[in-house]
C-alpha cells in the first residue's frame, strides 16, 4: 500500500510507524520513496510518522503473542454461544487501543454479548468485523494451483471483477475445481492474459464461420489463438490446420 512518506529519508527494508485515521500501524519500506503526480492519487494516503524503534518492534511482538490469546477466546466462546460464524483472524492495534476481529458469516450475527465478554477480558475496545471469502484467503494465505503463493496474498491491492467469459475467451474447460481458487471464487489470474487474447483473436475468424481455403470450402471448428492458427472442417473431407495469415 502506498503511503506520504513527506520528507523522511527511507531505505527499501526499514520498519517506519504509518498513521490511519487515528490508529498506528507498523510497515515496512518495500519501495524508495518517489515523487508522485497528484492526478494520480485517487485517496488520501497514509501518512508515515516515523522510522520504527526498537520499542515498536518488542510491542509489536507482544501484540503478536495477544492476538493468538483474543483469537483462542473469542474462539472458546463462538463455540460456547453456538454462534454461526467463522472466526478468521485477530488484530490487535501497535498501541493496544483496539482489537480487531475479522470474521465470515453466510446470515447477520448479533454479536453484543460476545463483545461485551471480550472487552470485560482484555480491557480495549472491541471491533468485529465481517469479511467475505476473498478476504478470508487473503488473510489465511496458502497456495494456489500453480504451486506459488496466493496473489491475493502477495501482491495484489484489490480484488477485480473476474468472470466466466474470461475462462471461455481462454478457452478453458468451465470446470468450477480448475477455475476456482481456495476461497471458492474465480481465480483472479484468470483477468491477467485476458485482454492479450481478445487482441489477437481480432485477427482469427470466428469457430463455424465458413471460409476458403487452398484445401477447398469448410467451416471453422477450433481456434488455436496464441499460434494464431483455425482448424478447418473441408467440405470434401478432412480437416486442415492454418495461420491466420492464409486466410
Amino acid at each position: 500500500e502506498e503511503c506520504d512518506a513527506a520528507d523522511l529519508p527511507l531505505e527499501v527494508g526499514e520498519m517506519i510507524i504509518a498513521e490511519t485515521g487515528k490508529e498506528l500501524v507498523l510497515g515496512k519500506v518495500l519501495a524508495p520513496p518517489h515523487e508522485k503526480e497528484k492526478r494520480f492519487i485517487l485517496k488520501a494516503p497514509k501518512k508515515v510518522l516515523r522510522k520504527a524503534t526498537p520499542e515498536d518492534l518488542e510491542q509489536f511482538e507482544r501484540n503478536r503473542q495477544l492476538e493468538k490469546d483474543t483469537f483462542r477466546f473469542c474462539l472458546q466462546k463462538i463455540k460456547e454461544k453456538d454462534m454461526n460464524m467463522k472466526l478468521v483472524k485477530t488484530e490487535v492495534l501497535l498501541d493496544r487501543s483496539k482489537a480487531l476481529f475479522y470474521f465470515t458469516a453466510e446470515k447477520r450475527v448479533d454479536f453484543r454479548e460476545l463483545v461485551r465478554d471480550l472487552a470485560a477480558e482484555f480491557k480495549m475496545r472491541i471491533e468485529m468485523r465481517q469479511i467475505g471469502v476473498r478476504d478470508e484467503a487473503k488473510m489465511v494465505c496458502g497456495m494456489g494451483g500453480c504451486g506459488r503463493e496466493l496473489c491475493c496474498a502477495t501482491f495484489l491491492n484489490k480484488f477485480d471483477l473476474v468472470s466466466v467469459k474470461m475462462a471461455k475467451e481462454q478457452n478453458l474447460a468451465l470446470n468450477p475445481t480448475k477455475i476456482s481458487g481456495v476461497c471458492g471464487r474465480l481465480m483472479c489470474c484468470l483477468a491477467y492474459e485476458f485482454p492479450t487474447y481478445m487482441e489477437l483473436k481480432k485477427n482469427l475468424p470466428k469457430v463455424g464461420k465458413h471460409i476458403v481455403t487452398k484445401g477447398g470450402k469448410g467451416r471453422i471448428i477450433r481456434q488455436n489463438v496464441l499460434n494464431q492458427t483455425v482448424t478447418v472442417q473441408l467440405e470434401e473431407g478432412g480437416d486442415v490446420t492454418i495461420h491466420e495469415s492464409e486466410i
